[in-house]
Order: structure tokens, then C-alpha cells, then sequence
């Protein structure tokens, strides 16, 4: 798991700076699945998911939508993509953007690759989408 290059320089602006986050009005956040790591400097549509119907998912910049403890943050409830109706992909990654922006917050690869294919509906569980900061 990995912050984006231009979240890391908010972080660092913000620290430092007192410089506050260009995105910070965002209520909701957007997960997206990729098809290969965005890396460090890509955005939300580096390598991202283009099966028939997909579309990112907006989730609630809340407690509603994240949970926090210690150094993690999990999915506080259940993340459901589109049902796939046509094309076929895996995803190995996934990024997390304030919506309407392409600006990876945080990032890391699938603890399993997901092959998905007509009538395949990507979901995240409840606690299954996890991210630690080392």
C-alpha cells in the first residue's frame, strides 16, 4: 500500500506548510479497480478497469464508510462494483480518490488477483478492503 506522489506532497505541504489539501471538501471518496499497479505517479485511470458497465464506486467519507484503528483503515460496510455484462479482465490493484478527482490518495494490489468476466460482480466485504501505514 502506497500513498500517490501528489498526496504525498499535500501530506508534506500540510505538515510543514499548514497548506490545506485541495481535496479536503470531498463527502465522498471513490474506490476504483486497476489491471495493473497506477504506481506511484498515475492517477485513477492508469491501468483502470474498462469491462462492460464497470464504473468506480463512490463511498462516504465517514464513519459510515471507513473505519479507523491505529494505523489501519478498512471498508466500514460493503463495496459492490457493477456486474460485469460483457469483456472479460482481471483486476490486481485498486486506488482510493476524493470524487470527481483522479488524484490517487492511497493505493496497494489485491491480496488475490480477481478474474472478472460476464456476470462477475466485483465486491468488497465489510473489513475486506484494508490499508496499513508502515
Amino acid at each position: 500500500m502506497s500513498f500517490g506522489n501528489t498526496t504525498e506532497n499535500d501530506i508534506l505541504e500540510y505538515m510543514f506548510k499548514a497548506t490545506a489539501f485541495s481535496w479536503n471538501a470531498a463527502t465522498n471518496l471513490t474506490v476504483h479497480l486497476h489491471t495493473a499497479d497506477p504506481g506511484e505517479g498515475g492517477v485513477s485511470t492508469t491501468n483502470e478497469c474498462a469491462y462492460t458497465s464497470y464504473a468506480a464506486v463512490n463511498v462516504s467519507r465517514s464513519g459510515t464508510g471507513f473505519t479507523v484503528s491505529g494505523d489501519s483503515v478498512q471498508n466500514a460496510a460493503l463495496i459492490q462494483f457493477p456486474q460485469c455484462t460483457g469483456s472479460s479482465e482481471t483486476a490486481t490493484h485498486f486506488s482510493v480518490t476524493p470524487q470527481s478527482s483522479t488524484q490517487i490518495l492511497i493505493k496497494g494490489s489485491l491480496s488475490a488477483s480477481l478474474a472478472i468476466s460476464s456476470g462477475i460482480q466485483p465486491q468488497f466485504a465489510a473489513g475486506a478492503l484494508t490499508a496499513t501505514l508502515d
